[in-house]
């Protein structure tokens, strides 16, 4: 990433952290209604804006973006834990009473809710929604509505919205169109949560079990899209509504919303998926390998033209994507075990083979971006806060981390010697070939993939051999998309692919990845089973810090403890997004800091032929 880039991001990260430091009255005007809200200082966008800066006002209406995706779905409803269901469902289907810009972190402006004011502590959140707001099928959006959705959402949704809703006091309504929210605990990030959750029909589910609906119910929200139409596990359309109630009337959606059908084909495997790009069947397909990128685009329709490719760069964070180990599991409860299994990994001969040497790899949860933990050992007040768990914490969380590096050669002699002694460390050694403990039972783990992901299978057959010269012989069970669902959501598994999206504006959700809480609840995201005291403190820090500088070490201080725990196998990182569409299909010039995140895509793209 360039300087500039670096920059240009801390400082709008930083926004106005002086004057938060100097008083808490500078976090947003007591008791005064707002346009928007920010965790610090105001939003830059003032009250008289007229679209978001990576919008375009004058995009034309009309045409379709067709996506190839592998897996299947038996579900519509993208609210609930039963089911498998599509993940873009969520980002099109539900409208909440704020939305995030992509251009700010931390900064929501208003969607269903026409103005926000809050506390000076946000203790306190209170919304007015819009009279203009309208569902799909013309009937208002109620305050009875949105108390309805978070009690629902609260209780019987998925995991993911409990969270919130249990650190709150009380929802009441305020007027004819207030509603309240007090809280239990001190979070400031709970008042921008508020505004986060999608606002459902009340009245559509009189009788009716919310969290046992499938393809029998599409949830009626006030979103622009509605499915139309759609095939159990082959594909599901959705159409702009001629008559949604935000035209016209909402600054932020101003240049959003342009395409008049989305459609999602689903594929058993991606060479199908790829065919099906390759003849016109799809007309938008993003890349994730850079060799493939580099050697296969060279079709018909792009020979005339008729298909282009476009290479966007972003800002957010790398997250983190590689093979996750279970350790809720014995064979996994030891960092000394998941060191080996790291170092046995040979990531430099894998990457080589897979996509040329081209892609980095993903270094810790936040790289690519200033939440990143620093080189070298923690210092300042990233130091202050890991100190008291110095005891309870891997040891390099504080003196520093970092990934164990090969020859690039496919013997990866010194890093399985490395591996070999961690595992005797542990307890574990050679005995006639096979890794095992000191009762003679043999080391071995199941690893479950999902079926249809080549690139995948061809990483794990690679990493079985390596792991054979160890001794340690893993099995391999692939599944389809419905059963692979089923087994992680109960944790059925030792180790499988695991991909963790993270923002420049991490909060509450951070408890669901790796907290403590969310360790052992059924479909729930903490897919490695991390229970730590220091995690849980670092995501509290992070929440209730006054300053953004406290903010930023809470977070670094988070990072060295998911990094240095060895919880995940990292791969290589996407730091920039390669995707190859229709030539009809454009986007803004303009690129927001997070760049190609759910909301870039389809959000802000056109259809207009030349």
């Amino acid at each position: 990433m360039s300087t500039g880039i670096y920059t240009r991001l801390g400082a709008r990260l930083r926004v106005t952290a002086l004057a938060a430091t100097t008083s808490l009255l500078a976090t947003l005007a007591a008791a005064e209604p707002m346009h928007g809200i920010a965790m610090y200082g105001d939003p830059a966008l003032p009250l008289d804006f007229a679209h978001l800066p990576y919008a375009n006002p004058d995009a034309p209406r009309g045409g379709s973006m067709v996506t190839a995706n592998v897996g299947s779905f038996d579900s519509l409803n993208p609210f609930i834990v039963k089911g498998s269901v599509h993940w873009q469902l969520r980002f099109l289907m539900g409208e909440s009473l704020m939305a995030r810009s992509l251009d700010e972190p931390f900064t929501l402006y208003g969607l269903l809710a026409e103005s926000v004011e809050t506390a000076e502590d946000r203790s306190w959140v209170e919304f007015t929604l819009r009279s203009e707001a309208r569902f799909s099928d013309g009937t208002p959006v109620t305050i009875e509505d949105v108390i309805w959705s978070y009690e629902t959402l609260g209780t019987e949704g998925h995991p993911r919205y409990h969270g919130f809703y249990n650190k709150v006091e009380s929802i009441e309504t305020v007027g004819e169109r207030g509603v309240r929210f007090t809280f239990a605990e001190e979070d400031r990030e709970l008042a921008l949560l508020a505004g986060l959750r999608p606002i459902l029909q009340k009245a559509q589910w009189d009788g009716m079990d919310f969290a046992e609906s499938g393809l029998d119910v599409v949830p009626i929200t006030s979103s622009p899209y509605t499915i139309t139409d759609f095939e159990a596990g082959r594909h599901i359309e959705m159409t702009r509504n001629p008559n949604y109630w935000g035209t016209g009337i909402v600054p932020f959606v101003n240049g959003l919303y342009n395409l008049e059908t989305i459609r999602m084909e689903f594929f058993g495997d991606e060479t199908a998926a790829f065919e099906a790009f390759k003849v016109g069947e799809v007309n938008s397909n993003r890349e994730f390998n850079v060799a493939k990128w580099d050697s296969q685009y060279d079709f018909g329709l792009m020979q005339s033209g008729d298909f282009v490719r476009s290479i966007l760069p972003h800002s957010r964070p790398s997250g983190i994507t590689g093979f996750v180990m279970n350790t809720r599991l014995p064979q996994f409860e030891d960092i000394r075990v998941r060191d080996a299994m790291i170092h046995a990994f040979n990531f430099e001969f894998i990457n080589d083979a897979m996509t040329g040497g081209a892609q980095p790899r993903i270094t810790s949860y936040f790289s690519n971006s200033p939440l990143a933990m620093q080189d070298g050992p923690a210092t300042g007040r990233v130091l202050e806060f890991l100190q008291p768990f110095a005891n309870d914490i891997p040891a390099d969380a504080i003196s520093g981390y970092e990934l164990p590096i090969s020859d690039g050669s496919e013997r990866n002699r010194d890093n399985i010697s490395a591996a070999l002694d961690l595992m005797q460390q542990a307890g574990y050694t050679v005995q006639n070939g096979v890794m095992a403990n000191a009762n003679g039972d043999a080391f071995t783990f199941e690893m479950l993939l999902s079926s249809g992901s080549s690139e995948n299978q061809s990483m794990v057959d690679m990493y079985v051999q390596s792991l054979s010269r160890l001794g340690i012989t893993p099995t391999i069970t692939v599944v389809d998309g419905a059963q692979y669902s089923e087994r992680t959501d109960v944790y059925d598994f030792g180790m499988t692919y695991y991909r963790r999206g993270l923002s420049l504006s991490p909060g509450n959700e951070q408890y669901l990845y790796w907290g403590i809480d969310g360790a052992d609840v059924t479909g729930g995201r903490n897919m490695m089973g991390v229970k730590s005291e220091a995690i849980d403190a670092m995501i509290n820090l992070l929440l209730t810090s006054a300053s953004q500088d406290d903010f930023l070490a809470a977070t670094q201080g988070l990072d060295r403890l998911l990094t240095s725990g060895r919880y995940v196998i990292p791969i290589y990182q996407w730091n920039i997004s390669h995707i190859a569409h229709d030539k009809n299909l454009h986007y803004p010039d303009t690129m927001p800091i997070f760049g190609d995140w759910p909301g870039w895509q389809p959000d802000v793209w056109w259809y207009a032929q030349d």
